[in-house]
């Protein structure tokens, strides 16, 4: 059983998540800490649940989800892991960064990538990959069938979508991910999102003004 976690971070208000099972082995995504307190409160939560990091992942590569990943690396020493597309997107963070008020940025280039139809293993949990671009170019989100979530990043957010003004943001790729990737999933599945709270599948074909079925 998949225990999820969230803490909300920096000035973007970016939702992290841990995702722990019973073994104690743990996967952090999407990593906004940049502050020490906001480090120290994600590493006292590890400390207290007695947890092993096994993995770092992004769901996509804006700033306000990578602040964290160099300390987390630094600090757990575990593999990092990106959807491909997002590499460039990556990249430009560090020459950006200062102007939004992160000077003390320090860059981590990934490990390996994550590919649709990936499976990312921790203990005896499994999560599912599925790309789902629009925000990004190469977004991704994490799926647990077996307990109807995701871990959704920003593609759909609770009354709302994923902003698509920004560098290699689609809009009508974003609604096409919406529709083909992520309404076809359980109408009970979970949406942990990238920022706010989290909402279902259902909620969102009914009422979300942005993409609703109906």
């Amino acid at each position: 059983m998949i225990k999820v976690k969230s803490f909300v971070f920096n000035p973007f208000a970016e939702n992290t998540y841990v995702l722990s099972d019973e073994t104690g082995s743990c996967v952090i995504i999407d990593p906004g800490c940049y502050e020490q307190q906001e480090r120290q409160q994600l590493q006292n939560y590890i400390d207290e649940q007695g947890l092993k990091v096994e993995t770092l992942l992004n769901t996509h590569c804006h700033i306000d989800h990578v602040l964290g990943n160099w300390w987390v690396k630094d600090t757990y020493n575990v593999p990092f892991g990106i959807p491909p597309l997002e590499e460039s997107m990556l990249m430009a963070v560090k020459s950006y960064a200062g102007n939004y008020g992160f000077s003390q940025y320090q860059e981590l280039l990934p490990d390996f990538y994550i590919n649709e139809h990936d499976i990312i293993d921790f203990g005896r949990s499994e999560l599912k990959v599925i790309s789902a671009p629009g925000h990004s170019p190469g977004h991704v989100v994490f799926h647990c069938p077996e307990q109807a979530f995701c871990i959704g990043g920003d593609v759909l957010f609770k009354g709302s979508i994923g902003r698509t003004d920004l560098p290699g943001g689609d809009h009508d790729r974003l609604i096409k991910s919406i529709h083909e990737k992520l309404f076809p999933l359980d109408d009970n599945t979970l949406i942990y999102c990238g920022h706010g709270p989290s909402t279902t599948i259902e909620e969102e074909k009914i009422s979300n003004p942005f993409c609703a079925l109906t």
